[in-house]
Formats: C-alpha cells, structure tokens, sequence
C-alpha cells in the first residue's frame, strides 16, 4: 500500500482483464477524524478523472469532505457496499471500505506516494 498526504491509500492490483488497477480508500487516520461516517457518494463508473479531481464526497457527524483523485485514470469499479453502508468507512477503512478502482497506463505510478513508515511520519 502507499499513501497520499490528503490520507488516501492505494494498492496496485490486475483487472479480470489483466489491465493495470488502482484501488483507492482513506486511511484509518482520516477515518477517526471524520468521525462517524452517515453518507458517501461515488463517481459514475467509465469516467475518465485527473489527479485532484473531486471524486467521492464522504459527510459525517462532523464534517463534510471530498475524496480526489490520487492519478489519471479511468473509474473502473466503485465499491457499492460503502454508499448503502457508510459506517463501513468507519469500522474497515484499510479493507472493505475502499471507494472506487481506477485503469492506469502505469502503475509503477504510486511509487512517487509514502510507504507506511513515511506515512506514519506525516500523522504523528
């Protein structure tokens, strides 16, 4: 996994096609400073989206708070379970929570991201 410094994580993995896949949640970090999490929005599935694109809007006891896009790429998939369940976020932020799956050219891509260690680093 690595991680954004707008506490996103990342994890490469392969489409049923073979294609290169971005799989993207937030971490636990974001999660307990969201507090409980009451609604979630997705993008639509075949969008083509930048890095920094607002993608996933997340409202919570607290705050509201948008999810960007951590690269260029095409949303491919979205996790339904988190919008019928939002408090999924909250209780398995780093499993089934993940948000949405992006197709990217090269995922070699997330290395320019922290690993733990330095991710640890930024929230302490």
């Amino acid at each position: 996994m690595k991680y954004t410094e707008d506490h996103e994580w990342l994890r490469a993995e392969k489409g049923e096609d073979g294609s290169d896949i971005i799989v993207v949640g937030i971490t636990e970090h974001a999660a307990t400073q969201l507090g409980d999490v009451v609604f979630v929005e997705l993008p639509d599935i075949d969008v083509m989206v930048a890095s920094g694109d607002e993608v996933v809007v997340i409202e919570s006891v607290k705050a509201a708070s948008d999810i960007l896009a951590p690269i260029d790429g095409e949303i491919v998939e979205v996790n339904t379970k988190v919008a019928d369940n939002p408090g999924l976020v909250n209780e398995d932020p780093l499993g089934d929570a993940w948000f949405f799956k992006m197709k990217v050219d090269d995922p070699a891509v997330i290395d320019q991201f922290m690993d733990e260690d330095e991710y640890n680093d930024l929230i302490s």
